[in-house]
């Protein structure tokens, strides 16, 4: 079988390092009729992020804080079975992986600075307060009606 189309970019310049992917085949529990009892269509990817060159250093801190619940000795794994074709799981997984790891290397987002709260927004807020206040005193028990 013909090699994953990659490479598959991470971000910017960087991509996964197909020579680094560890790939685990097994029967997948997807369609694929009598077919599927014999073919080992599901994919697993690994990759070890600890060990990796092909990140930043920074990258790799961030990915590896970010994905501890994930990891396994520092390896990262991806499964796909969706597909009936277990070249299309690669695929699959391959792009998961790159995905999961442009996530998890992305930079923190900027610090949210506090701003005063707009006086209109603070009004409206008591004003309907207040319309509530007032339907809920107008549905007063105990009156006699007759």
């Amino acid at each position: 079988m013909g090699g994953v189309s990659g490479p598959y970019v991470i971000r910017g310049s960087v991509s996964l390092p197909e020579s680094e992917l560890r790939w685990r085949f097994s029967r997948s529990s997807g369609p694929g009729g009598q077919h599927v009892n014999t073919s080992d269509s599901r994919v697993e990817v690994l990759f070890d992020l600890r060990a990796t060159r092909a990140l930043p250093e920074v990258w790799k801190r961030r990915a590896l804080e970010r994905l501890a619940g994930r990891l396994s000795d520092g390896v990262v794994s991806v499964r796909a079975d969706e597909h009936r074709s277990q070249w299309r799981n690669r695929e699959t997984a391959a792009k998961r992986l790159a995905g999961l790891l442009a996530e998890a290397s992305a930079p923190p987002p900027p610090p949210r600075r506090a701003r005063r709260v707009p006086r209109g927004v603070t009004e409206r807020r008591l004003a309907d307060k207040r319309r509530r206040a007032e339907v809920k005193r107008g549905r007063g028990g105990g009156r006699d009606w007759d």
